[in-house]
């Protein structure tokens, strides 16, 4: 059930529920107060806050962004049912001024305190560092393509710190000149059966927020994951469950299908289970060719992929459970 509710709502509850350990560690960023005595245009933020559901939750949350001179744009509200926990994603405009950054932090994990909340995150785009990501793939680069176009764009609020693949690609080629031209480095690691090169991957990506598998083609270790300690989004070249294997774009073609999908969802140690974020379908028929089935399917994946990313970074993702995700 998704609520869409006033500031002044309030909520019931039942008893509490405990909940999963699983949690988006790379959700977690500090932000710095505005250095000025005069006061700018209204600037926009994000909060999300998920707990256990008692009474009042929403009106403590709403007094707080309205004591401070904010003003909700946007409110949106989860209380799954019989499972007695809450989730809330607001967006509101606020004067950095009267409201300094570190003091919004603050005032957030009083009521995250009260509430006993499992995870309390506000985020300021304006003011608030970009996430840093890197970027993984194999053979095929049209997620990295879409990627680096749209943050070129200015549509993808990430720093790219580097980009890494198990394929080398020529360096007169057009990814490594655009790499080459805007600072970012590309690193051939190349993998055998034995040796996954997961140390030095480590090494590489160690200070990133995430990472975005984008057509990676390597299965991450248990060891690397738990290392690493932060979020890894994937795209898989289907509806999950779906054709597994080489080549399953042609597994699902000589199967016949009418529809192909992309999901996007986070890795954990068992292959293509994490928590789904994001699908897409679309119908294909008797009419495609392998070729034009490839393309559609392709398409498929780098929308499917951008549009996680940007829910991810707009804080619109949260655990539930040990298998899902809420998605405002």
């Amino acid at each position: 059930m998704v609520l869409r509710v006033s500031a002044t709502s309030c909520l019931s509850a039942t008893a509490f529920r405990s909940f999963t350990k699983w949690s988006f560690k790379s959700s977690q960023f500090h932000g710095e107060s505005l250095d000025s005595s005069v006061s700018p245009i209204l600037i926009p933020g994000v909060h999300v806050f998920h707990c256990p559901d008692v009474v009042g939750i929403v009106a403590k949350l709403s007094d707080c962004i309205a004591a401070k001179g904010g003003n909700i744009l946007g409110y949106d509200v989860f209380v799954p049912e019989n499972k007695n926990v809450f989730y809330s994603r607001s967006e509101f405009i606020f004067d950095p001024v009267k409201w300094p950054r570190s003091r919004m932090n603050k005032d957030f994990q009083t009521i995250a305190q009260k509430f006993s909340a499992l995870s309390s995150v506000v985020r300021v785009p304006s003011l608030d560092p970009k996430y840093k990501i890197a970027l993984l793939l194999s053979k095929q680069d049209h997620c990295l393509v879409e990627m680096l176009h749209k943050w070129q764009d200015g549509k993808l609020p990430v720093d790219i710190t580097c980009v890494i693949s198990n394929h080398e690609r020529a360096p007169n080629t057009h990814i490594m000149r655009f790499l080459q031209r805007h600072g970012i480095s590309y690193h051939y690691l190349p993998t055998t059966d034995q040796n996954k090169i997961e140390e030095e991957i480590f090494e590489l990506v160690k200070d990133t927020d995430f990472l975005v598998l984008a057509r990676y083609m390597q299965l991450l270790s248990g060891n690397f994951l738990k290392g690493y300690g932060k979020d890894v989004i994937n795209i898989h070249h289907g509806l999950l469950p779906s054709f597994k294997g080489r080549n399953p774009v042609k597994q699902a073609f000589d199967a016949g299908v009418k529809l192909i999908g992309a999901t996007t969802h986070f890795v954990t140690e068992e292959l293509d289970s994490g928590p789904i974020i994001e699908q897409m379908v679309e119908r294909v028929s008797h009419r495609d060719n392998l070729r034009s089935f490839v393309q559609k399917s392709e398409d498929l994946e780098k929308k499917c992929l951008m549009k996680a990313i940007k829910s991810y970074c707009e804080l619109r993702v949260l655990p539930y459970g040990t298998q899902k995700t809420v998605v405002f």
